[in-house]
């Protein structure tokens, strides 16, 4: 098939893309680059020894997506381009909405212009929001308590008006957990621009000696060490999900929400322990309070993808820390934060 991929540069796209090209599948890339890095593709490339299609270009601007549809006939789409971050989120909300809503809006437009019909889209678990008890299930009430998680809601609100006005679409919603890890080769990996939001990057730059110290924030949960636990998801195993949920789409009508993690969670300080294992290196923490709105455990019930989906998260939490702690130390030129000067 011939898929676009919108964020496809991206941490968890471009992963993705190197699965879709080694199962022979053919791939636009539009990327506006605002938090990635077309080298990444250029891995991809090497990984795969595969060409695939860039093209530098924002997904809200319509126009110019238009002139896309119009050059390419695609198969699918799979849909990760939107702003991530869940802080950033509260500080700029109108950025937030008008990026991911109003590009998921422009997106979707074409994609019934042009009679494509089969989708998968990057949700996130978020859309639990806080008061769910674990483990959380596709068909729990949904609720956010950010602009973040409110984009993906409303997005997730669309896809399902869009499918009750023509039944003839076929949409997975993957709701993502914690995606950490990189490419077994060291080629691909999470390089977030300026500082770390996600634990594992901050971990591995506090490993690498290129930020002093971690904050843990809550000491005081009624978990088994204190800390917040959270279901961690290797982005391999995550980039397997989104083919799978492809398969699926191509072969039938109807919409459902995926739950893509490994059914357990982890505290941050096991994740500690565990790099200090893989790294040898010490990691120095400081515990600081909680931050509002942060829950204590959340994990994933993933049967319905296990059952529907024939997938299932394979790597462990080893494989995760080992698989960053790689990637940081085969780190080039290309990929230095530049913020950190790092020679």
């Amino acid at each position: 098939m011939k898929i676009l991929v919108s964020g496809g540069a991206g941490y968890i796209g471009s992963h993705t893309c190197a699965e879709l090209l080694l199962s022979g599948h053919e791939i636009v890339v539009v990327d506006n680059l605002s938090n990635s890095n077309e080298s990444s593709l250029e891995r991809v490339k090497e990984i795969t020894g595969k060409d695939l299609i860039f093209i530098k270009e924002d997904i809200t601007d319509e126009m110019k997506m238009e002139k896309i549809f119009l050059e390419h006939h695609f198969d699918a789409v799979i849909h990760f381009a939107g702003h991530k971050a869940v802080g950033e989120s509260v500080s700029v909300p109108l950025n937030y909405y008008h990026n991911n809503i109003s590009g998921s809006l422009t997106l979707f437009k074409l994609m019934k212009k042009y009679e494509i019909k089969k989708l998968v889209f990057s949700s996130s678990a978020t859309v639990y929001g806080s008061h769910n008890k674990v483990p959380l299930k596709e068909d729990m009430p949904l609720s956010a308590s950010n602009p973040y998680g409110r984009t993906k809601l409303f997005i997730e609100e669309m896809l399902r008006d869009i499918y009750s006005a023509d039944p003839e679409w076929s949409i997975a919603i993957l709701r993502y957990f914690n995606p950490v890890g990189a490419h077994p080769s060291g080629l691909l990996g999470e390089n977030p621009k300026g500082i770390p939001n996600n634990l594992f990057p901050y971990v591995t730059q506090v490993a690498a000696g290129k930020r002093t110290c971690l904050s843990i924030f809550g000491s005081d949960y009624d978990t088994k060490d204190g800390t917040g636990i959270r279901d961690y998801i290797h982005v391999a195993d995550l980039a397997g999900g989104h083919l799978k949920a492809l398969e699926a789409v191509a072969c039938s009508n109807g919409i459902e929400a995926f739950n893509l993690g490994t059914g357990q969670g982890y505290s941050v300080l096991e994740i500690v322990r565990m790099f200090e294992k893989v790294s040898g290196k010490k990691i120095p923490f400081q515990l600081s309070e909680r931050r509002k709105g942060d829950a204590a455990v959340s994990y994933a019930d993933c049967s319905k993808a296990r059952i529907l989906l024939q997938w299932n998260a394979e790597k462990s939490l080893e494989d995760m820390c080992r698989d960053s702690w790689n990637w940081q130390m085969n780190q080039t030129e290309t990929y230095l934060d530049k913020e950190l000067q790092i020679i």
